[in-house]
């Protein structure tokens, strides 16, 4: 991640990531990094060898998990006519995604075919608000933190690129293995589930070496939460005892997911010095204005007028470094899209916006409104997303995604 964390940010006139229910059926912000940053979670329970990464814990995979270079997310309506429906579409996920984790066995030279690469694959589950309406009886059990995102100023919102009952984010190194997933939840819970809409993207490789780079040319993802830290991750992650909310929830964590647009041509004619100011760093090494290296912390009390870091730099806003802000970071997970050309003929890029955190009002609401204004919002636009609570994990084979939420 890099200084905020979190960008609700790239605004668009047109969705990066609408995909019709039939076609995808068919198919199938302490330190908070800056808010366009590839945030990279750099610790977490370490993949096997083999290339499989754990499905059952106390968390979900996908989280803490080191960000493997292809993403994809995906939301569903559930169509399950009662509660005895849903319960029996969570333990089909739990089931399906447990098997894909873990890869298939080889096939016998008989069978034709090969082992499928395990990619580092991961599926994360979790469910929006309108999960807990009046179908299912689960009205009580809804978490207060768990709203319907609103539209932020600069927003173009587009109904059907937002919200959902479920949020799916398929992880792995290998774009396929993505795609695979997707197309396989979609069979497996046909009737169960209807595709709301989708987004895929990739990380870019680091140019030459560090954090990698975005669409908008500066390299991102050098400042993170410290993962590692089982202290830090339940201050700004995970749900636990001390947090509002149900018990069900513990383990779990709110997860905000926003598809961005960026206005490529217009910002490809902003001077690269001006760009800088708008961004707070430097281009061609990625330090942030005044310092030397792209790991260089910006020292902002030293610089109160702004005349180093203009005080409305994306960095800056998204994360002042004061002790106020410090309860507001959160853990990014976010991938570049490219969607080719929009229906005007201009280049249709952008980022698939993903973020964790234990208080959405408190972390990524906060950092949104102090980046309202920034000087980098005109070249970016919000089209659609969500609000979700990515559930507790499976924690062994007899469990199942919702246990605790749909009882045993």
């Amino acid at each position: 991640m890099t200084e905020s964390n979190h960008h609700g940010g790239l605004r668009t006139r047109r969705s990066t990531f609408a995909l019709g229910a039939a076609t995808l059926a068919g198919t199938v912000a302490a330190s908070g990094p800056d808010a366009f940053a590839l945030a990279r979670p750099v610790a977490a329970p370490s993949p096997a060898s083999d290339g499989q990464v754990p499905f059952h814990g106390v968390h979900q995979a996908g989280i803490l998990t080191p960000q493997q270079r292809f993403g994809g997310f995906a939301a569903f309506d559930v169509t399950c006519g009662d509660r005895a429906e849903l319960t029996a579409l969570f333990r089909k996920l739990t089931e399906r995604a447990r098997t894909l984790t873990a890869g298939l066995k080889p096939k016998t030279p008989q069978e034709g075919g090969t082992e499928r690469p395990r990619d580092r694959l991961t599926i994360t589950l979790g469910v929006g608000a309108s999960l807990f309406d009046e179908r299912f009886g689960l009205a009580a059990a809804r978490p207060p933190g768990l709203t319907r995102m609103p539209s932020f100023p600069g927003d173009r919102l587009e109904m059907r690129t937002c919200h959902g009952d479920l949020s799916v984010q398929v992880c792995a190194d290998n774009p396929d293995a993505v795609l695979h997933v997707v197309r396989d939840l979609a069979r497996e819970a046909a009737g169960a589930m209807r595709a709301r809409w989708r987004v895929d993207g990739f990380i870019n490789p680091p140019r030459p070496a560090g954090a990698p780079r975005t669409f908008l040319g500066f390299k991102d993802g050098t400042a993170h939460p410290d993962t590692a830290s089982a202290r830090e991750m339940d201050r700004l992650v995970w749900l636990g005892a001390k947090s509002a909310g149900p018990a069900w929830a513990r383990g779990g964590t709110y997860q905000v997911i926003r598809a961005i647009r960026l206005r490529a041509e217009a910002w490809d004619r902003v001077p690269a010095a001006q760009q800088e100011k708008m961004f707070g760093r430097q281009k061609s090494s990625g330090a942030p204005l005044g310092g030397k290296k792209e790991s260089d912390v910006p020292d902002y009390a030293k610089d109160p007028k702004g005349l180093v870091t203009p005080l409305d730099s994306h960095i800056r806003r998204a994360n002042p470094r004061t002790p106020q802000s410090a309860d507001s970071v959160l853990l990014r997970r976010s991938y570049n899209v490219d969607q080719g050309l929009a229906p005007d003929g201009t280049l249709d890029l952008g980022l698939a916006f993903c973020c964790y955190q234990q208080d959405v009002a408190r972390q990524f609401e906060t950092v949104q409104k102090r980046l309202e204004g920034e000087r980098l919002a005109d070249f970016t636009t919000t089209t659609g997303g969500g609000y979700f609570l990515a559930l507790p994990g499976v924690k062994d084979k007899k469990d199942w995604y919702g246990s605790k939420l749909l009882g045993s």
